[in-house]
């Protein structure tokens, strides 16, 4: 059953499929920067706002390389990244698969200096690859090994993390056992934004309620300001998606997001049982695209296409409850269609939301 209907081409994706990143497995197909699906729905023309647009970073404070791939280290990535500001590569113009032993750590404090904004702007060609062990980027404002910049963690107002013009490859976060979720990227406090990027092939816990987020995971913003997601896909082709118990893509609780001009595609929740777990169960399953859970927040999705995403219990494309009933679902120009999986009060396929969830839909389609 539809909720709204209106005309919207649909995208035809051409892509190449190749393997890199040094690892293959039956669970991940690697990639390196120079190729797989491109980022963000080539249809999506949806006005993005100034807060939401890429960060200018012509006068970098650190760059990565020396003008060649093999000068592109780990360890010079993570170094960057823990002091902060804007970092760039150098790779002499040509694509980079940058693999990480260590998930890189953005620092509260560095050197005594509270770290403000963090933007790492890969140019279009570096990936930044898991290898299917370990979390590429993790901010935490609560994580006093981060030093302590704050005592209002749940509502600090930095780091501000930008990730711009770059892949996340093969990110995994089941070892973190303390910090669930966010197979790519994990944030909690402060702020984040994500343009112009793509995420391929990364995993967080598989089973279990109330975890996920094969691509990211995200708590506590500040002041309740929305994640920006811009320009980006998460997944794209089959082989390519992310994979988590809830959220093949995207978990968060009591986080709003903004989702301009992207694509969701072939990413799964593949926990069984759903929240809280039906007996016998290990939990989870639900959001094939997005898990959305908490108390007041919004999800606005604009010029966005959501298909072939999966989840073996609720929300095949997008999972959204609010305890208190007093969020809000906004979608625009968007279409979304052709994901496979359960959902309750059917108004919208693929939607699972409290029936009294108040949903506006605009030249979308639904189905």
């Amino acid at each position: 059953m539809k909720k709204c209907s209106f005309s919207l081409l649909l995208i035809l994706l051409v892509t190449t499929v190749f393997v890199g990143c040094g690892l293959k497995n039956q669970t991940f197909r690697l990639i390196d920067s120079a190729g797989g699906p491109p980022a963000g729905n080539p249809n999506g023309a949806y006005q993005i706002p100034a807060e939401a647009q890429a960060e200018d970073v012509s006068n970098p404070d650190h760059v990565v390389g020396t003008g060649t791939p093999e000068s592109c280290t780990s360890e010079a990535f993570i170094n960057a990244v823990a002091q902060g500001g804007k970092i760039v590569f150098n790779s002499g113009g040509q694509p980079v698969t940058i693999s990480l032993n260590n998930s890189a750590k953005i620092y509260n404090l560095y050197n005594n200096n509270a770290v403000k904004k963090v933007v790492i702007d890969g140019g279009g060609l570096v990936t930044l690859c898991g290898g299917g062990k370990t979390r590429i980027l993790y901010m935490n404002t609560a994580d006093q090994s981060l030093g302590w910049a704050t005592n209002h963690a749940q509502n600090q107002e930095y780091p501000q993390l930008t990730v711009q013009n770059i892949t996340f490859a093969n990110g995994n976060s089941m070892a973190d056992r303390s910090h669930d979720g966010g197979g790519a990227i994990y944030v909690y406090g402060g702020k984040l934004k994500v343009v112009n990027c793509r995420f391929f092939n990364n995993r967080s816990a598989m089973t279990g309620p109330d975890v996920g987020g094969g691509a990211i995971r995200v708590f506590a913003q500040y002041n309740n300001s929305p994640v920006y997601i811009v320009n980006s896909t998460f997944g794209g082709i089959e082989g390519y998606g992310n994979i988590s118990s809830n959220g093949g893509a995207l978990s968060s609780i009591g986080v709003s997001w903004t989702i301009i001009n992207s694509f969701f595609s072939y990413n799964e929740a593949i926990g069984n049982g759903g929240n809280p777990k039906k007996r016998g169960t290990p939990g989870g399953g639900s959001g094939g695209a997005i898990y959305n859970d908490g108390n007041t927040m919004t999800l606005s999705i604009y010029g966005t296409l959501i298909e072939n995403n999966k989840v073996n219990t609720h929300g095949s494309a997008i999972f959204f409850v609010t305890n208190d009933h007093s969020g809000n679902i906004q979608i625009k120009d968007s279409v979304i269609h052709n994901n496979l999986g359960g959902w309750w009060y059917p108004v919208n396929p693929g939607i699972s939301m409290h029936s009294d969830t108040k949903i506006v839909c605009d030249n979308s389609i639904i189905k």
